[in-house]
């Protein structure tokens, strides 16, 4: 039994999708922001479905993002699974959080974003109050089997996000997907610093093969992290995937007059966004960049202030 229990947010996505999965264990998927308003609709949809938050025995996470991590400790009976990429969001960990904010500020000089937009190091991190402060038990897998529900296979599908999965029940062909197919848009790959303290990892390249790898699945159903069930799932991520490779065709004719940076990129893409949303357009810049470096369409040089620079092949 899969139950859908829509709850509030503050950002800008709107309403985030929790589900009931019942089975050898009582499951709740993702736990929206911690607000109280989200707490509220979450209670009352388990309640809906016939449980009490108590009854719930394991609380697992699609990924760390806040509207969808923030009430873990709402439920303090059960245990909490995930990918290891959620623990320093969770518990909040200081020398993560350093180097997540020398790894933006790294990023945006790269980039080319003058001095007066680097006052966004700050804001590329989630907003911690939204999360929960929790630790992860169980850290979960690509093809763990999920406890309690043995027709579930975990799958690793980053992209979104670092600590991304999805879980994948084959006889039934449903997938329960968080936000890496969501019916009306297409997910944006995050630009997030690595665990491991390396280099900087290539979200739209992982979201693509995330993307194949469930197009190579002979998927029904997702359901979804936001809005509606989804179905005809091989044709619609034939389409998001084209449409991709669209929108980086089109960055690659912005070079066709000489190099650009990330920064100049982003500028020409996002005209009108691009200051309030920084975070947001050069994530699906680089996206795109990383795409047509990987396809050998362009180059990348570091200028002597250790700007890097894209052009044309």
């Amino acid at each position: 039994m899969i139950h859908k229990i829509s709850v509030p947010t503050p950002f800008a996505v709107g309403d985030v999708n929790s589900y009931l999965l019942k089975g050898d264990a009582l499951t709740l998927i993702d736990v929206g922001p911690k607000t109280e308003e989200a707490r509220q609709a979450l209670f009352a949809g388990i309640k809906e479905a016939g449980y009490a938050p108590s009854d719930i025995e394991q609380v697992l996470l699609t990924h760390h993002h806040p509207d969808h991590s923030g009430l873990i400790e709402a439920f303090d009976k059960a245990i909490v699974l995930g990918h290891a990429y959620n623990q320093p969001w969770v518990t909040k960990d200081e020398d993560f959080f350093r180097f997540h904010d020398e790894f933006y500020l790294q990023c945006l000089i790269e980039e080319g974003v003058p001095e007066s937009y680097l006052h966004w190091v700050e804001k590329m991190k989630r907003p911690l109050h939204f999360i929960g402060n929790r630790p992860i038990d169980t850290v979960l897998k690509d093809g763990d089997v999920l406890s309690g529900h043995p027709e579930f296979t975990v799958l690793e599908t980053l992209g979104h996000a670092q600590s991304h999965l999805s879980f994948w029940a084959e006889k039934a062909q449903v997938l329960i997907g968080g936000d890496l197919i969501i019916e009306k848009v297409s997910s944006n790959p995050l630009i997030e610093p690595p665990l491991n303290k390396g280099k900087r990892t290539k979200s739209m390249l992982q979201y693509n093969e995330s993307l194949k790898r469930i197009q190579e699945l002979p998927v029904e159903k997702v359901y979804s992290g936001h809005g509606d069930e989804v179905y005809n799932v091989y044709e619609l991520l034939e389409i998001r995937l084209e449409k991709q490779k669209e929108r980086a065709m089109k960055v690659l004719d912005m070079m066709k007059n000489g190099e650009k940076t990330i920064f100049e990129l982003t500028q020409e893409l996002f005209p009108k966004v691009y200051e309030k949303e920084l975070g947001l357009t050069l994530s699906e810049t680089i996206g795109q960049v990383d795409y047509l470096m990987e396809n050998g369409y362009i180059t990348e040089q570091r200028n002597e202030k250790g700007i890097l620079l894209y052009g044309q092949v």
